[in-house]
């Protein structure tokens, strides 16, 4: 319990902390918009709340990203920030934006630290999350077991889909569908190192279907996970096929500036996007197994 003297002391550094986000809020109004403001001031809040509960973690820092780290695991962390640089380039360039500051990625030592950090079942696995300005990453150790850890970290990581999580979200101000920034993360992923996650409706053929997007939107978490990661990719890809690889670029343009997916497709592409919803599920009804 807080005694009178402690609280005498929180009290005033509570205040000031308030009167710091204040001010750095209405800078963010001024000089931005409102949706930029709130979207900065949450972002903000999120990473000080990941940095104050990782304190006492190591640091290795980059050009570009900043990777904490336990004690002890410098080896990985290094691993972690080659493979962070090496994305660092062709994945900005895809997007056409660097963000403004230092990515921090944390190294988390094992499965039950990851699902900790977001109040998750100790049951549910990733090899990385991104949430609010910080990418959280599984210890290499954790999943690969065998061949070159180095190479295999390269190759099968998650780094690139996570960046590009980060990318979406701070070019759209955290406005975007579920579906569509998996779908433009695994996009990225696969174009630039390759790694495709399994998917049992591109190898199944018709014995699996997918859904409405906003079924796959409402319930993404309970489906299949190949299926709703696999949906995502390749509506992705159908966008990329019919408009070009710009496309999906332009439709985050809109969603920056606050129009739903329907609204931000239609505007960018001049079709609606029921059209392409229909087409696309016809699609993938049709096409037979691979």
């Amino acid at each position: 319990m807080l005694g009178e003297k402690s609280l005498l002391i929180i009290r005033p550094l509570l205040g000031l902390v308030i009167a710091l986000l204040l001010v750095t809020f209405l800078h963010w109004l001024k000089s931005g918009n409102p949706r930029q403001a709130v979207f900065n001031c949450s972002r903000f809040l999120s990473q000080g709340n990941a940095l104050l509960l990782i304190r006492n973690y190591e640091q290795v820092d980059t050009e570009h990203f900043s990777i904490r780290y336990g004690k002890g695991d410098l080896q990985n962390a290094a691993i972690v920030a080659e493979a962070a640089e090496l994305i660092y380039e062709p994945v900005t360039r895809m997007f056409n934006y660097e963000p403004p500051a230092p990515t921090v990625i944390v190294l988390h030592p094992d499965s039950n630290s990851l699902a900790q950090a977001f109040g998750w079942d100790k049951a549910e696995k990733a090899m990385g999350v991104y949430w609010r300005g910080t990418i959280r990453i599984l210890n290499p150790d954790e999943w690969i077991t065998d061949g070159d850890k180095r190479q295999t970290f390269i190759r099968e990581g998650p780094m690139a889909h996570e960046f590009a999580h980060l990318l979406v979200d701070y070019l759209t101000l955290g406005n975007y569908p579920r579906w569509y920034t998996e779908g433009i993360a695994q996009y990225v992923e696969k174009k630039i190192t390759g790694f495709e996650l399994y998917n049992p409706a591109k190898y199944n053929g018709e014995s699996v279907k997918y859904c409405e997007f906003a079924t796959l939107e409402r319930h993404f978490d309970e489906l299949d996970p190949g299926l709703a990661y696999g949906q995502s990719l390749q509506a992705v890809e159908l966008i990329v096929a019919q408009y070009g690889e710009d496309m999906i670029f332009q439709i985050l343009d809109y969603l920056k500036k606050g129009n739903d997916l329907p609204e931000s497709f239609a505007k960018a592409t001049g079709q609606s996007f029921d059209i392409f919803e229909k087409e696309f599920l016809a699609g993938q009804q049709s096409r037979p197994a691979a």
